[in-house]
């Protein structure tokens, strides 16, 4: 938080403890909360999955129903500037979102990593191939992980820190995609769910440890989405859809709310 701010924040406790002697209302103290928020990221920040697009985002397809629209509507942050795109990969965020970063942003959230580790050519591969050759893929796109992810998020993280030195920087994580034992009668094996949801795993560890070295924070969703992944019964995540292939294994309206929302508000 900026000096000023620091200051400006200081005035306004003390203001709010004198109008709250006198009776006075409780809205303008609520105004201490004001700051800069940048949303970068892929598709699970854009809301792909959750409707209510805007128009003007075009194949970006951001959500007015995604979780950092939803935190800045609560939040009413000085500045909020929205660039998340769906199909980004570390490359897209450093050479076309980061235009709102400056040294006066104080808050950054980003997902970002499934679609460099090839996240839906692994799910193309085991919706329609064999298991074994599903698992050699998710094994393949582990390898990713390990060997060339981790220098691409050190470029994405530094870009973020020389365009922000100020700023918290928030990295979110991927849920887990299945239930295992769950309801589902058809579709990918119990091994492939079970392989998948280690992928997914292996992809937050990593993603994690890249942050926690870059001095960031690191949110994982997987506690909200426990007991609503696919074969739940009450998943917050679409599975294959055929009508709307780019919908499919992102988080629905109800993911986005129940599940990134306050997995990003318990860590901003």
């Amino acid at each position: 938080m900026k000096l000023s701010r620091f200051a400006a924040f200081s005035s306004s406790l003390l203001l709010g403890a004198v109008l709250a002697l006198t009776g006075a209302g409780a809205a303008q103290a609520a105004e201490t909360t004001a700051l800069d928020y940048v949303a970068l990221g892929d598709s699970y920040s854009s809301g792909v999955g959750a409707g209510s697009y805007d128009g003007l985002s075009g194949d970006c397809k951001r959500s007015t129903r995604a979780f950092p629209v939803l935190w800045a509507s609560a939040n009413s942050p000085s500045s909020f500037a929205f660039t998340a795109c769906s199909g980004a990969r570390t490359g897209d965020v450093t050479s076309s979102q980061l235009g709102p970063l400056s040294t006066a942003t104080d808050l950054v959230s980003l997902t970002v990593g499934g679609n460099d580790a090839g996240f839906a050519d692994v799910m193309t591969t085991c919706v329609l191939q064999s298991e074994a050759t599903c698992i050699n893929r998710v094994n393949q796109a582990k390898g990713y992980v390990d060997t060339t992810l981790p220098g691409k998020l050190d470029a994405v993280y530094s870009a973020i820190r020389t365009k922000a030195p100020n700023a918290r920087v928030v990295v979110l994580g991927y849920p887990r995609f299945y239930k295992l034992g769950g309801s589902c009668v058809a579709g990918l094996s119990e091994n492939e769910r079970r392989a998948i949801n280690d992928a997914a795993d292996y992809l937050n560890a990593a993603t994690a440890k890249r942050a926690a070295d870059h001095g960031y924070t690191f949110g994982s969703v997987v506690p909200a989405f426990t007991g609503h992944e696919i074969c739940s019964g009450s998943a917050w995540l679409h599975s294959v859809n055929w009508l709307n292939i780019g919908e499919s294994y992102h988080p629905t309206a109800a993911g986005q709310s129940g599940g990134y929302l306050p997995s990003f508000r318990a860590v901003a």
